[in-house]
């Protein structure tokens, strides 16, 4: 019996054109995003002529001088934005763990780290020279997640090849430990969080981690 064959787009064809177009677009958007450029920084009808202008290898239709004057503005309105976000964003984590430090059954090392234990192990103690095999789930304060292996494959790494708050985690629990970890700004991505990820600037960050093994 002959297999029904999903034919294949031709390339050269509208749909491909259009579809390579929107990927070419988004992964441009990315990159600004990653900058920290925002949807309301940009002039949609100017950012499409500067774009197709240089793609055609015309002159630029701004000066310059203007387009470099505009450019240190944008810059400032960026950096500006970045230092409200970050400073709001390290309230809100300092509020947090101030209120989370009393609770029951949480635990407050020196550094900030807090810690609940889930379930306790009985195996080995990581050392910095270990790697170490993980399932875990990363949410931020507003419960939305932003990395997991649950329903996958365990994660592997370096014991010290983690933001710091995972490194302090990692080498006081033993294997079979289950904890929840409330991870201050400044022991997760700080300032500099992933590109493209959902972490804001100075983002407390929140993790089931389950250590499953050491090697």
């Amino acid at each position: 019996i002959a297999q029904q064959l999903t034919p294949i787009v031709p390339l050269g064809t509208k749909k491909v054109n259009d579809n390579a177009s929107y990927g070419i677009g988004y992964n441009v958007g990315m990159d600004l995003a990653g900058g920290g450029l925002a949807a309301e920084d940009i002039e949609r009808a100017d950012f499409l002529m500067g774009l197709m202008d240089a793609l055609a290898g015309e002159k630029p239709a701004v000066q310059p001088q203007a387009i470099q004057a505009a450019m240190q503005a944008l810059t400032q309105k960026i950096i500006a934005r970045r230092e409200k976000a970050g400073a709001e964003n390290k309230a809100v984590a300092d509020k947090f763990l101030a209120e989370n430090k009393t609770k029951n059954g949480v635990t407050t090392l020196d550094s900030g780290l807090q810690y609940q234990v889930l379930k306790s192990g009985n195996g080995a103690t990581p050392s910095a020279a270990n790697t170490v095999s993980v399932h875990y789930e990363g949410k931020l304060l507003n419960g939305s997640v932003f990395d997991s292996s649950i329903g996958g494959s365990p994660a592997e790494f370096p014991v010290t090849r983690v933001i710091p708050g995972w490194t302090q985690a990692l080498m006081r629990m033993k294997v079979g430990d289950k904890w929840k970890l409330f991870i201050p700004p400044d022991l997760a991505y700080g300032l500099e969080p992933p590109p493209g990820s959902s972490i804001g600037i100075n983002e407390l960050l929140l993790f089931e981690v389950e250590l499953l093994e050491v090697k």
